[in-house]
């Protein structure tokens, strides 16, 4: 048979023939025959990860912008409100005879303006005439809640025999009045809404004045929280 006579239409179904089993374009690698992704559902994808990604990362950013917020204004620690009382003064015998201690008791009333609470570790206090200590005052280990009141109850004993020793005392008995200065400073930590857990301390200087003469005594107290 002469190569003229080979049939057209034979010819044009072989040829037509891988068309209908390899519709897509096919790409040689090596030796191996593979279909490759289509770039449009690549391009998609990687956009919506972008997408995904600029969401997730403003959200994080107006969370972050929220709580400090927050914690600017809402919770922004506020110095606490201190008042100290002494009392049963009827009984506080400053000069006894034949002794060096006198026993006075106080009462240390402590206001929390703040959403969180306070608690502090053994700690103590003292009690100055002017420059010289004349008293310890323990305060043990409390915790303040959030916005709340707390009075702590505690005694000291005053060093009678150092004051005495103090040539101004006897001069500020004479004239009825003498004035003693309070200090304390308790380390601890506040929580706020159970998560949030920060180093903190309150330092707290009282000026107390006593009235011999009419039996009373009054106070002046001033704090600051540093965290």
């Amino acid at each position: 048979m002469s190569r003229h006579n080979i049939n057209p239409i034979g010819s044009q179904f072989f040829l037509r023939t891988p068309a209908l089993f390899f519709p897509h374009k096919q790409v040689c690698k090596g030796n191996n025959l593979y279909y490759p992704h289509y770039p449009k559902s690549e391009k998609m994808a990687t956009r919506g990860l972008k997408i995904c990604l600029a969401v997730s990362s403003l959200f994080l950013i107006i969370l972050a912008i929220v709580i400090v917020t927050l914690i600017l204004t809402i919770f922004k620690p506020k110095n606490p409100d201190i008042f100290l009382h002494p009392v049963d003064l009827e009984n506080f015998q400053l000069l006894a005879p034949n002794t060096t201690s006198a026993p006075l008791g106080l009462v240390i009333t402590i206001v929390n303006p703040n959403y969180g609470n306070f608690k502090y570790v053994n700690s103590s206090g003292y009690l100055k005439y002017r420059d010289t200590i004349i008293a310890e005052v323990p305060l043990g280990i409390r915790s303040f809640p959030a916005r709340s009141t707390t009075n702590v109850s505690t005694t000291v004993g005053i060093m009678t025999d150092k004051l005495i020793q103090d040539p101004k005392f006897l001069s500020d008995i004479e004239g009825g009045v003498f004035n003693l200065t309070a200090e304390a400073t308790l380390p601890g930590k506040v929580t706020m809404i159970k998560i949030l857990r920060l180093k903190a301390k309150i330092y707290i200087s009282c000026g107390v004045s006593f009235n011999i003469i009419a039996v009373d005594a009054s106070s002046s107290c001033m704090s600051k929280i540093k965290l």
